[in-house]
C-alpha cells in the first residue's frame, strides 16, 4: 500500500466530514453517502477509534472476517463494506490499494431462488391495495421497476404516447427505456393531474422547487420549478433537504409502499414473504412464461449482464419440478 500523492493530516473528527463532502462532489445518491459513512465509522470503532490512515490491508481483513465469521452477514452487505472502505482509502486519504491483495474470509455465498408469485397472487395484492400505493405497484409488476426507480419517476419520464417509461440513473448509472402499461395509463393521467395542482399550489406559496441531479440546478437554474421535472409520486408534505437545507417537495417514502404492500398481503391467504421487489421478479417471469426473449427482458430489467436474468429460467424449472406427478399420486 502506498500514497499516491502527499495526504493532510486530518483529524479522526473531521475524516467522515471529509468523506461526505467528496461523496456527494462525485454525486453519489443520499442513500450510498449515508451507507458509506457508516461502514467507515463501524470500521474505525472496530479498531478502538483508530485513524484509518495509520492501518492499511491487515486491519482491512480482520473487519471484514469480522462481519462474515462473527457477524454472518450476506456476501452483498460484505461487499458493500469492502466497497465503502476502498472508497475511503482510494478517494479520501489518496492511498492506493493497487496491487494488495485482501484475503479476508469471505462470506459464504448461498444460491437463493427469488420469491416469485403466480398471476392470481399478483391480482389478489393489488385489489387489496388502493390509491397512490396501488398504482405504484402496478408499475413495478408491469415495467419490472425497481422501488426506488419507481419512487424517482419524473414527469417526463413517463410517454403517454410512446408507451414508455425511460429510467434515469438505475442501477449502475446506467438509463434505460421499458413499457408503460396501457391499463395503468388512464389512472396515471389523472393520477397526474392531482400532482400538477399540487404543483401548482406549491409555486403560488413561493415553494414548487425540486432537486435536481448532478449539476443541472447549475446548468438551467429556473429549471427546478419546471412542472417536467417534478416527482410522479411527490411527498404529502414539504420537507428540508439534508445536504442543501432547501425547503422543496421530495418524492414519497419507500417505507409507504413496502408498509402498503405488507398490509395488502395480509388481506389475502397469501403466506409467501412478498416485497414490492418480488413484483419485479413476477414481471420478468411472467414474460418468460409468455415466450418473451430472454434478452429483451434483460434489457427491461437493466441488468449488465445476461446471466444474472438467467436467474428467472431457473425459477421456471422449479415451477416444473413442483407441478411434477409424485409416485403417491399413482
Amino acid at each position: 500500500m502506498q500514497y499516491v500523492k502527499d495526504n493532510k493530516e486530518q483529524k479522526p473528527e473531521k475524516l467522515l466530514d471529509l468523506a461526505r463532502e467528496i461523496l456527494r462532489r462525485k454525486h453519489y445518491s443520499i442513500r450510498t453517502e449515508e451507507t458509506y459513512v457508516g461502514w467507515i465509522k463501524r470500521y474505525i470503532y472496530f479498531h478502538n477509534k483508530r485513524h484509518p490512515k495509520d492501518m492499511g490491508v491487515p486491519e482491512i481483513e480482520e473487519f471484514l472476517t469480522h462481519l462474515a465469521v462473527d457477524r454472518n452477514v450476506s456476501p452483498s452487505t460484505q461487499n458493500q463494506a469492502f466497497n465503502a472502505l476502498l472508497f475511503l482509502y482510494r478517494n479520501v486519504l489518496n492511498v492506493s490499494l493497487e496491487g494488495e491483495k485482501i484475503n479476508a474470509v469471505r462470506a459464504r455465498k448461498k444460491r437463493n431462488l427469488p420469491v416469485v408469485m403466480t398471476k392470481d397472487e399478483v391480482k389478489k395484492v393489488i385489489m387489496a391495495m388502493s390509491g397512490v400505493t396501488q398504482l405504484m405497484l402496478k408499475l413495478i409488476y408491469g415495467s419490472g421497476l425497481r422501488l426506488m426507480e419507481c419512487i424517482r419517476l419524473r414527469v417526463h419520464d413517463v410517454d403517454f404516447e410512446m408507451n414508455e417509461i425511460t429510467v434515469r440513473d438505475g442501477k449502475g448509472f446506467k438509463d434505460r427505456i421499458t413499457m408503460l402499461p396501457e391499463p395503468v395509463k388512464p389512472v396515471l393521467s389523472e393520477h397526474l393531474s392531482h400532482v400538477k395542482i399540487i404543483h401548482e399550489n406549491d409555486l403560488s406559496e413561493g415553494y414548487g422547487h425540486v432537486y435536481l441531479p448532478y449539476a443541472s440546478a447549475r446548468k438551467y437554474p429556473n429549471a427546478d420549478k419546471e412542472w417536467g421535472w417534478q416527482y410522479v409520486f411527490p411527498a404529502k408534505s414539504l420537507s428540508e433537504d439534508p445536504r442543501s437545507g432547501k425547503i422543496r417537495r421530495h418524492h414519497i417514502h419507500e417505507t409507504a409502499l413496502q408498509k402498503a404492500v405488507k398490509q395488502g398481503v395480509k388481506r389475502t391467504d397469501i403466506v409467501k414473504k412478498v416485497s414490492p421487489h418480488v413484483f419485479r421478479h413476477s414481471f420478468a417471469t411472467h414474460l418468460l412464461m409468455e415466450g418473451t426473449n430472454i434478452r429483451v427482458i434483460q434489457k427491461l430489467l437493466g441488468h449488465k449482464d445476461v446471466s444474472t436474468t438467467m436467474i428467472y429460467t431457473h425459477v421456471l424449472r422449479e415451477q416444473g419440478i413442483r407441478t411434477a406427478k409424485s409416485p403417491l399420486d399413482f
